[in-house]
């Protein structure tokens, strides 16, 4: 005789229903948080040329004294820019591990290859969200087997390719600036999926030589108790620890953005010193441009200012402690080190082209 409950099986197919509503969360989400507000912001920007303050300095030469109040401040003001959007990658996060049919992932991105990277990229440029906010979606990527070289992909293509960010700059800081931001963003996350794919782990490399045989972890439950868990796991184990960080940076960002002048600005050391600290910095969606247009206005040269372009927004040092979640330190480490040196090389560009 049968049991009263029948066991949920891994393999067993979702059935629509579940697929369906991760597509409509997922849409619903992304239109919400970034679509109808990026559509209304362009035409103010376009009209303007100025996406306000920056987040650094706000409407002063200087950031505010180290401390406390430097902390609560930054704290503030980027969680009301980014909350929507921060909630929105969680549940996207939690539908990827719940509502998806179990091992579909792994079978369609499963293989470190150039064809599974390009669809990750491409799946991030609709997405547009900032490092923070899609470091959820690509811990719960990686937890579906998912190559590293997608997750990267997905992950450093939602900041640096998107299209709202490249329209707003088109119109405050100039279309070349923009054009630049375009080749060098494309060439950065292909070298992330490079990197990704080169230092796989060992399971991804044997899931390349059995066709992505890598079964994913077993799941029991109904689709929505798994989603709740899903979600509470990620906003008990990603959120506290991202707070603190931001909070941290947020109090040490004089000490990592000088007061600016025509004689520092032009300084190559300050040059490499602020790829560093855009590399580590936590800024919300575009926050980069008003970031380089307020210190270029001060003196900041045309090259470090195209290095805080590409540096700002790729990742940071919330973004990486969420992700280690999921992916080893090291290729972390290396993903940071190709930001970095890609901003150099974006800077040196700038200083040339622009």
């Amino acid at each position: 005789m049968n049991s009263p409950e029948t066991p949920v099986h891994p393999d067993r197919p979702a059935g629509v229903w579940p697929v369906l509503v991760f597509i409509l969360l997922a849409l619903a989400g992304v239109f919400v948080a970034k679509w109808s507000p990026y559509f209304v912001k362009a035409f103010s920007v376009a009209s303007s040329h100025t996406l306000g303050a920056s987040m650094v300095t706000g409407t002063h030469r200087a950031a505010p004294p180290v401390g406390l109040a430097a902390a609560v401040s930054y704290g503030v003001a980027y969680v009301k820019d980014i909350w929507i959007a921060f909630i929105v990658g969680m549940i996207i996060a939690a539908g990827i591990e719940s509502l998806l049919p179990d091992g579909w992932l792994v079978k369609l991105l499963g293989r470190a290859s150039w064809g599974t990277a390009g669809v990750a990229a491409a799946a991030a440029v609709p997405s547009m969200m900032c490092t923070c906010c899609s470091a959820p979606i690509a811990v719960s990527l990686k937890r579906q087997n998912v190559s590293t070289g997608a997750v990267f992909a997905y992950w450093v293509g939602n900041p640096v390719l998107n299209p709202a960010t490249v329209v707003f700059m088109g119109f405050v800081l100039g279309w070349n600036w923009a054009l630049l931001r375009i080749g060098m963003g494309l060439l950065l996350v292909a070298g992330a999926a490079y990197i990704g794919n080169r230092w796989a782990t060992r399971a991804e490399a044997a899931a390349v030589a059995h066709e992505v045989d890598v079964p994913t972890p077993p799941q029991t439950g109904s689709r929505p108790t798994r989603f709740f868990k899903a979600l509470g796991r990620l906003a008990r184990t990603l959120v506290p620890e991202y707070l603190v960080i931001v909070g941290v940076l947020g109090a040490v960002r004089a000490f990592l953005f000088p007061a600016m002048g025509p004689a520092l600005g032009e300084s190559v050391l300050l040059f490499f010193g602020l790829a560093v600290a855009g590399t580590l910095f936590v800024i919300p969606t575009a926050g980069e441009i008003p970031i380089v247009s307020s210190l270029m206005s001060y003196g900041l040269s045309s090259m470090a200012g195209g290095a805080l372009m590409m540096t700002l927004p790729a990742i940071s040092l919330p973004s990486m402690a969420m992700v280690s979640q999921a992916i080893s330190k090291a290729d972390l480490v290396r993903l940071a080190a190709l930001v970095l040196v890609a901003g150099l090389l974006t800077g040196v560009a700038a200083h040339f082209m622009l």
